[in-house]
């Protein structure tokens, strides 16, 4: 078998499939900037009216995490450390169950925009200031990396232009979060989200059929030691356990799912909590699917290059762009494919991109402009929160340009929602679940949190972890034809794992290096929350946080998780509705409508759930 493999290149076709996405999802933007009346409130324009359904709800929360960082990531990630980055698909199942039983009720019922608006209702305004301001230093920051990513690896790869694809994604995306708000933004992620299975299951398929069957690549992961999903080793330096990833992915997703803007808006704007809770559910089973096609993926690269590694032999500068190197290695012949695959890694990045900026005007009309200039027009508000969307779009693109000097994609994304997001996750944990918290504890638990998970964040970019702790598994070159010198035959595993710029080399280890520093990432989110958590608690006691007396709506009650249970109920009880006021989900929201009954009154509630 010849192995110096000539990998194709991109042709026109496989930029008009690139450029048919961005189309159309502009003209989806067009649509719904003038559908049904256009965008005439803020709310309208934040929340879709709070009048969508659950599929869409559902495929868009998928996509947005689903973002370019997973399409090339995730796939790299198995090729490298194994398919233990499957067992996540026990954590999402607890994320979705934790989102949807404790966080999606509180929020649900107070019929909020902002996450944080829930802050100064439990707490006070300092304390949701504080929310704020690290929510929106935190997407910022992220959106950046999710930009540059997917646009550098596309580049060396393909040779895609760079600065070119960075901008046209930033400006698509402004252009249609702009016109079309949430609505946009969710149906665009449904179409997007397409676009990503039909790229994946190109590259399984085609991988499958020159490999020769599912079989064989699973059989070539076997022999290279690349199924290792039982590793129960309990130690938390090691990057990837079955215990780091239930518990520390728990931690790192809830602060994703649980209570981040962009997954919390959409959820809300659903037209009942019977929805909001079905579209978190039904999004759990997208999330599986695209584990496996990413999981599948990574053994498919294994199988492919098992015996010339592509990233020892220099072909590729970062293991991020193994998947385009594979894209353009086995479907050369098919122009278009390559092309739909890099709309495919784009689409990613579009819909986190888009909502991102969503999230971030809705925050920012929400927790920053409505409080302090209470005289605005809902008109004027609805150009405001356009007007934001144009700022955070060109920020976003900005930070981008930052990004580019950060190392490894996936890990970074996920260390930044670790440091922000596990404090932050901790400060919502605590109003909702801890009923004697009180706004001097939250602030001071904030304060801690942050500056621990900062500590231990900074730390491991400095200082990363050693190979032992990391566990790459070996990959070879041996096959290569050796027009390389002699001297790189000998299996290299000991290339660098981040190429960080902060990063300080030859340094004499300590054992705060070896054992605080080298914390699993997926642990620094839960060190954030725990903490937070912790010195909440404490400090609320001593300064007397049990002698408040608190509106119920604000904690989990029992009757939150009982109502899950009023569909059964109310086929006995049809005949003793009370008729009392709504108390869940605000007015427009009638309550549980997807019962049709038709009362004259508000909420059809069954005395049943009254404890």
């Amino acid at each position: 078998m010849d192995t110096s493999r000539d990998i194709g290149t991109f042709v026109v076709w496989d930029y008009v499939v690139f450029a048919g996405m961005l189309v159309i999802s502009a003209v989806i933007g067009i649509y719904y900037a003038f559908a049904g009346g256009g965008q005439q409130t803020s709310k309208d324009f934040l929340m879709g009216g709070r009048r969508m359904t659950a599929v869409p709800v559902a495929l868009s929360l998928t996509a947005s995490f689903m973002s370019a960082v997973t399409v090339l990531g995730t796939p790299s990630e198995v090729y490298r450390f194994g398919a233990i980055f499957s067992i996540f698909a026990f954590t999402y199942f607890f994320v979705v169950v934790i989102s949807a039983e404790i966080f999606l009720p509180v929020f649900y019922k107070l019929g909020i925009t902002s996450t944080y608006e829930y802050l100064e209702l439990r707490f006070n305004k300092c304390v949701r200031l504080c929310g704020t301001v690290l929510f929106i230093v935190q997407t910022i920051l992220y959106t950046g990396i999710v930009i540059y990513a997917p646009a550098l690896a596309l580049n060396q790869v393909t040779g895609f232009d760079l600065w070119g694809a960075v901008v046209a994604t930033g400006v698509v995306c402004t252009f249609y979060c702009t016109l079309g708000g949430l609505k946009a933004v969710i149906w665009t992620d449904v179409f997007q989200v397409g676009i990503m299975v039909a790229g994946f299951a190109s590259v399984i398929i085609r991988a499958a059929v020159i490999q020769g069957g599912i079989s064989t690549i699973l059989n070539d992961a076997y022999n290279g030691g690349r199924l290792n999903f039982w590793n129960f080793n309990p130690n938390p330096l090691q990057r990837h356990t079955f215990w780091t990833i239930i518990i520390g992915g728990t931690f790192t997703w809830t602060t994703i799912y649980g209570v981040n803007q962009s997954q919390v808006q959409r959820y809300i704007s659903c037209k009942s909590r019977f929805q909001a809770k079905l579209s978190l559910y039904i999004n759990l089973v997208g999330l599986w699917a695209i584990l496996i096609c990413s999981v599948l993926c990574g053994l498919a690269l294994y199988s492919r290059y098992r015996d010339c590694d592509p990233w020892t032999a220099n072909k590729v500068s970062a293991p991020d762009q193994l998947m385009p190197y594979l894209v353009l290695d086995i479907l050369q012949d098919y122009p278009g494919l390559p092309g739909l695959f890099v709309a495919c890694a784009y689409s990613g990045t579009l819909s986190t991109v888009s909502s991102s900026i969503n999230a971030l005007a809705a925050v920012t009309v929400e927790d920053l402009i409505k409080p302090y200039f209470r005289s605005l027009s809902e008109k004027s508000l609805s150009w405001i929160s356009q007007g934001m969307s144009v700022l955070y779009g060109a920020l976003c693109i900005g930070m981008a340009a930052l990004a580019s000097l950060v190392g490894a994609l996936l890990q970074a994304a996920l260390t930044i929602f670790g440091m922000v997001g596990g404090p932050l996750t901790g400060l919502f944990a605590l109003g909702i679940l801890v009923p004697f918290a009180n706004s001097i504890g939250a602030l001071v638990g904030l304060m801690a949190g942050f500056v621990i998970s900062l500590w231990v964040g900074i730390g491991a970019q400095i200082y990363p972890p050693l190979p032992e702790r990391t566990m790459p598994l070996p990959l070879d070159i041996y096959g290569c034809n050796s027009t390389y010198n002699e001297t790189n035959l000998m299996t290299t595993t000991e290339r660098p794992f981040t190429t960080s710029v902060f990063q300080i080399h030859n340094v004499q280890r300590t054992p705060l290096m070896d054992n605080w520093y080298s914390l699993s990432y997926l642990y620094f989110s839960t060190v954030g929350t725990l903490v937070t958590l912790l010195v909440g608690i404490l400090v609320s006691l001593s300064t007397g946080g049990r002698k408040q007396n608190l509106d119920p709506r604000y904690i989990l009650t029992k009757e939150d998780f009982l109502s899950n249970f009023d569909i059964f109920k109310k086929k006995t009880h049809v005949l003793s509705y009370k008729s009392h006021p709504v108390e869940d989900g605000g007015t427009d929201n009638p309550a549980f409508n997807h019962i049709e009954l038709n009362f004259p009154d508000q909420s059809g509630k069954s005395n049943g759930t009254r404890l």
